[in-house]
């Protein structure tokens, strides 16, 4: 039986909320890896096998969050992404919806909602689920 990808790649330029959001996963029971900028996750062997990519909007240095993003769409790449930021704003949170990102959380943020988002991407048996973007998430009608 194979195993099933529950790697959740961690991006962010600030090496203690990298530490801490992979004990955090890891903890979870997850596998988790961090890279300190775009560039790093880009070039890496866990590009093929991240099932879900935390990632920092704002990244000192190099590609940002959605310059990354955009990367993987042209590089026809397919991975769910949770977007985190410090820096909240309307516009922000408008894009990340729009970029069919599966969560959106303002740093400091509470770890089950972090972990939720991962489940809900991945599964709590690590088995990947379809989800749609986020700000769709009714029924409408």
């Amino acid at each position: 039986m194979p195993k099933t990808r529950r790697l959740v790649s961690i991006v962010d330029d600030d090496h203690s909320v990298r530490r801490a959001l992979r004990r955090l996963v890891r903890f979870a029971g997850f596998t988790a890896e961090t890279f300190a900028s775009a560039e790093d996750f880009l070039s890496s062997a866990s590009l093929v096998q991240t099932a879900c990519l935390v990632l920092d909007i704002h990244l000192n240095g190099g590609m940002s969050g959605f310059g990354l993003q955009a990367q993987l769409t042209t590089d026809r790449v397919v991975i769910p992404i949770i977007f985190i930021t410090a820096h909240d704003d309307v516009s922000l949170r408008e894009r990340a919806e729009n970029s069919g990102a599966v969560a959106y959380l303002c740093k400091p943020f509470n770890d089950e909602l972090l972990l939720d988002a991962i489940r809900g991407v991945v599964g709590r048996d690590g088995n990947r689920l379809d989800q749609g973007p986020i700000g769709k998430r009714d029924g409408g009608g």
